[in-house]
């Protein structure tokens, strides 16, 4: 789901931005301001806010990196076992959760599977060197519609971009 705000500017000059919903209710409830106030409506993109899961600090590294190269996208937190995306998740709120399924404490396919009983809509993208087509099928019935192997972590972005438009997405098995 891709989310916008609205900034509504005044004859005075004066500008004030309403609230952050998803980009097609804002250009609706824009369309309809206009009509009543025919002042200037603006839809702005925000940020897109992702957390990154996995037990390995180097690995959150690189994706930091390569996630932060999106021009509309921030990382908003980092958690390294299942237990602690729960938590984060739930203080954070992402737009998308990038997890590993390999973990202490609580495997990231169980902690996926908390967050969606949370939020049943988040979107959630597992990222693992486990990838089997049994995994990816146990993933889409769970509710979790993007899967990328660790090998092929290029696709990552793809991934990624695929949920935001609420589209599924797996790459090859490992």
């Amino acid at each position: 789901m891709v989310r916008a705000s609205c900034n509504v500017s005044n004859r005075c000059g004066g500008s004030e931005r309403l609230a952050s919903f998803p980009s097609e209710i804002v250009l609706a409830v824009a369309t309809m301001l206009k009509t009543v106030w025919e002042g200037e409506i603006r839809v702005e993109p925000m940020n897109v806010r992702i957390l990154l899961v996995d037990d390995n600090a180097a690995i959150r590294d690189r994706l930091r990196i390569l996630l932060e190269d999106h021009a509309d996208w921030e990382i908003c937190g980092e958690a390294a076992d299942g237990l602690e995306a729960i938590e984060k998740y739930q203080q954070l709120k992402p737009d998308l959760l990038v997890v590993d399924v390999s973990m202490p404490r609580m495997n990231g396919l169980d902690a996926s599977l908390e967050i969606l009983k949370l939020s049943p809509k988040a979107l959630i993208l597992l990222h693992t060197s486990y990838l089997t087509a049994q995994l990816i099928e146990e993933a889409h019935i769970a509710g979790i519609r993007a899967t990328v192997s660790k090998d092929f972590t290029h696709l990552l972005v793809a991934g990624l971009e695929s949920l935001l438009r609420g589209e599924e997405f797996s790459s090859p098995a490992s």
